[in-house]
């Protein structure tokens, strides 16, 4: 795994993003572990926060985009700071696009947020995490509604690597196969659970397990259950 990684995997645990507990999701599922995108809140966390995501898309779909598009509302603030960040890190210009949740008939008129689209533009839609598809259910319209683009992929933060509303495969596999565009996310579940499942040298250091036995047995249990790679 690559070090960016790692240190992304810290940067949830620190931002207080990643929790490991008892939590029930919109799904109505009961999971060990719970992932908040909104506990992004400060200018370093954000800047931070961008850097990773740019390095992701550009180790995974280059540069060869127009639009970086966030859905309403936490893709929003992900897409300006990955903007912010790629043209810090790689010297790209590229545009940002948002949805609106209500279509505005003032002023700036419309159901879009930042740049407008264009026919031929080639966009990347990006979010915090997808665990049913729901979102893109409702912006995959929009975005090619507005005109003849080329969507290149979705980057997520956190690939939870469960069965989606289909039931076989994942959210983003579900995604890849409806829509016809790559997924893929900054780190998988099986990754972070690695990660903070072995113990970590670093330098002269040695950092312990940060999952306890109980915790690691009901991630297990939880994906004994709901993950793809057991179905």
């Amino acid at each position: 795994m690559e070090q960016y990684k790692r240190e992304f995997i810290d940067f949830m645990l620190d931002s207080n993003v990643l929790k490991f507990g008892d939590f029930t999701l919109k799904s109505g599922r009961r999971s060990p572990f719970f992932m908040n995108a909104g506990a992004y809140q400060t200018g370093t966390q954000l800047m931070k926060l961008g850097q990773y995501y740019a390095r992701a898309i550009h180790d995974t779909y280059g540069l060869d985009f127009d639009v970086l598009f966030g859905p309403a509302y936490k893709g929003i603030p992900l897409a300006v700071a990955t903007c912010i960040a790629i043209s810090d890190m790689y010297g790209a210009e590229i545009r940002y696009c948002a949805n609106r949740k209500e279509v505005k008939d003032h002023g700036d008129k419309g159901i879009l947020l930042g740049s407008k689209l264009h026919d031929d533009d080639r966009v990347v839609i990006i979010e915090d995490v997808t665990t049913s598809g729901a979102s893109m259910a409702e912006v995959v319209p929009i975005i090619r509604a507005q005109a003849n683009v080329e969507i290149v992929g979705l980057m997520v933060s956190l690939n939870r690597e469960e069965v989606g509303l289909g039931g076989e495969m994942s959210a983003l596999d579900e995604i890849k196969e409806k829509y016809g565009f790559p997924t893929h996310a900054i780190v998988t579940m099986s990754e972070v659970v690695d990660y903070l499942g072995h113990p970590q040298k670093d330098g002269t250091q040695t950092r312990k397990a940060l999952l306890d036995t109980k915790t690691r047995k009901a991630i297990e249990d939880y994906y004994r259950q709901y993950g793809v790679k057991n179905k």
